[in-house]
């Protein structure tokens, strides 16, 4: 493994549990453990799993103007964004590409933000450049993060916290956890229901160990994080959705609140707005080719009398449907469910078709009252 990969506080623990530990994003990180990730990924939709999300960018905005100044830099409404809620939301470029996806939460006395792994010391840069001055940025580079995720996990958190399973889906609280300060966000990238974790890092193994003592939580690593959110029709940063595509082509558009889509002012609005009301020349689909074998990214996608019409983003087999998916981008006039399509899979023309997303129903917590 490359000396000069980081590591995260979890680092100890995934080789003893006999993880296959893998670079990611400057990190060595476990891609799975020794029950592989089919079992990891089914184990995370019937019960829950502990993963270690820690590689990802934590930061602060603090500041009376912090919402006003990252909302200058981002579609989504941060204004007015409720105390304790969080907001998924993108930086966008001035010709409306996607510079990273991000979550956004308001502590009230300023903003904390999530960002991917590979993005956070360009997405600091943009930040610290464009944000002004009375904002000021703090990276936590001393903070874990792990996601405990699946239909088991807010009955397990209860057990360290009986307020946890009170939250909301986008929800944030600050609480202890059976003694360990932790800020616990009711989120995730499964699809699941599940909950992600922020502490210190001297505390994480001691509260990871203890996760995973509960009869219903077992280790999961990157391989079936990735499985999971194919399945869940969630966009991963550099494949899926990147500075080449814009919201709306990336089928997030409802990421675009209604008051800014009448104010504007944000990066990349004029080209983003237009694309609200006329629509993109391409969107973001998903794809189920027939068969068993997998359209993995970079698959050219043909119409049915085999004219090129997009590619494959992100593909694999998805454990819980049993068989082969992907996403990826086609000719908005091919976006339609049901519109057969043919994938080059390593030479072989293999048909296709599109499918309305997620592949697998989100589960996340809504309560009705």
């Amino acid at each position: 493994m490359n000396a000069a990969l980081s590591r995260t506080a979890l680092h100890a623990l995934h080789v003893e549990l006999g993880a296959k530990m893998v670079p990611f994003a400057g990190y060595e990180m476990p891609l799975q453990f020794p029950a592989g990730i089919l079992k990891e990924h089914l184990h995370t939709r019937s019960k829950a799993s502990l993963f270690d999300v820690s590689h990802m960018g934590q930061v602060r905005l603090d500041g009376a103007g912090a919402a006003a100044a990252l909302e200058a830099l981002v579609p989504g409404d941060i204004r007015a964004l409720a105390p304790g809620r969080m907001r998924y939301t993108m930086l966008t470029t001035d010709d409306g590409g996607i510079l990273d996806d991000i979550m956004v939460t308001n502590w009230e006395d300023g903003l904390g933000i999530v960002l991917n792994a590979a993005r956070k010391d360009a997405d600091c840069a943009h930040l610290d450049a464009s944000i002004g001055p009375g904002t000021a940025l703090e990276r936590h580079e001393d903070r874990a993060l792990l996601a405990l995720q699946g239909p088991a996990a807010s009955a397990v958190l209860a057990r360290f916290a009986p307020e946890a399973a009170e939250m909301r889906f986008l929800e944030a609280r600050s609480m202890s956890l059976g003694g360990t300060a932790a800020i616990v966000s009711r989120a995730g990238y499964t699809g699941e229901d599940g909950f992600e974790i922020a502490l210190a890092d001297d505390a994480a193994e001691g509260l990871a160990r203890a996760l995973l003592a509960e009869d219903e939580v077992a280790p999961a690593g990157l391989g079936a994080r990735d499985t999971l959110r194919l399945e869940a029709g969630l966009c991963l940063y550099g494949h899926d959705i990147d500075e080449t595509t814009t919201p709306v082509e990336a089928d997030l558009a409802w990421t675009v609140s209604k008051r800014r889509r009448a104010e504007g002012g944000f990066p990349g609005a004029a080209r983003i707005l237009e694309q609200l009301t006329a629509g993109p020349g391409r969107r973001r689909v998903g794809i189920r080719p027939e068969g068993r074998a997998p359209a993995r990214e970079g698959t050219e996608v043909l119409d049915l009398d085999g004219r090129p019409i997009g590619s494959v983003t992100s593909g694999g087999f998805g454990p819980s449907v049993d068989g082969p998916i992907a996403m990826g981008y086609v000719g908005a006039a091919f976006a339609e469910s049901g519109t057969g399509i043919i994938l080059k899979v390593r030479g072989r023309e293999v048909p296709a078709h599109v499918q309305d997303l997620p592949f697998v129903p989100h589960r996340y917590y809504r309560p009705t009252s």
